[in-house]
């Protein structure tokens, strides 16, 4: 029997609001109240976020991200840190119980299954894509997507972004590098090892790059996808951990 999950298509909001919104999707969702759920979002403004185990004043230039009012999370995944803009990436996440059926116990083999709807959209769409372990998709050799999971509340939480446009000079602004002739080697390997829908296609068309992640999350996982909206149960609960815990000084400057 085709399992039912729910689509959820987002406008853009704050970072601290996605971060609170997936985490109340993940608890709603393992505790049996919501169906599983793939969610598609944007950044506004753009944000940098960092892994769960990393250190803000290791990673990020805070004072150059005040100045570009570009917001800084901490991330319940893992991984590193992350630049977010509001015009240069898609955005997913999705959450499921744990366990699930075909889906690994296993986090980095979870990751393959997980990772292939991304795959499905990127070759519909004309892409040389494939998955690279631990939990990147490249296409031609070259990075376009990068994913992080964690599995707590007895759920999993698996997110990711596809870049639409890629700007290593701002994004290098605002992480931290240790001296100008790092940062510009940097740079050049960005350009050289990081590719992007609009490098890939000439020009972004959103919607159409949207419907085919939906359709390769579809073919992936097979599932049938509804159009569904947020329960007022999960708008209040991600109200309150965007206050007590993403917003909050202790959570995102814990390390």
């Amino acid at each position: 029997m085709t399992k039912t999950w729910r689509l959820l298509k987002h406008g853009a909001r704050s970072a601290y609001e996605n971060m609170a919104i997936d985490e109340a999707i993940l608890r709603h969702v393992a505790e049996g109240s919501s169906p599983p759920t793939l969610r598609f979002y944007r950044w506004r403004p753009s944000a940098v976020s960092v892994g769960y185990f990393q250190g803000i004043h290791q990673e990020v230039d805070l004072a150059a991200c005040e100045e570009e009012g570009v917001d800084v999370i901490r991330r319940l995944t893992g991984g590193g840190a992350v630049y977010h803009d509001y015009d240069g990436e898609i955005t997913y996440s999705l959450a499921v119980p744990d366990p699930y059926p075909g889906i690994p116990r296993n986090v980095l083999a979870s990751y393959d299954v997980l990772c292939a709807g991304l795959v499905n959209a990127l070759i519909a769409l004309g892409m040389a894509a494939e998955f690279k372990p631990i939990n990147d998709i490249a296409v031609n050799g070259r990075k376009i997507s990068g994913n992080a999971q964690t599995r707590r509340f007895h759920g999993i939480l698996q997110h990711g972004t596809l870049l639409c446009e890629v700007n290593p000079h701002l994004m290098f602004r605002l992480l931290l590098v240790p001296d100008e002739k790092i940062r510009d080697k940097m740079i050049a390997a960005v350009e050289e090892r990081v590719t992007s829908i609009k490098r890939e296609m000439g020009t972004v068309d959103r919607e159409r790059v949207t419907d085919a992640l939906v359709a390769g999350f579809v073919e992936a996982l097979g599932i049938k996808l509804v159009p569904g909206e947020l329960r007022d149960e999960e708008l209040e609960l991600a109200e309150k951990v965007r206050t007590e815990r993403y917003e909050s000084h202790d959570w995102i400057y814990k390390r």
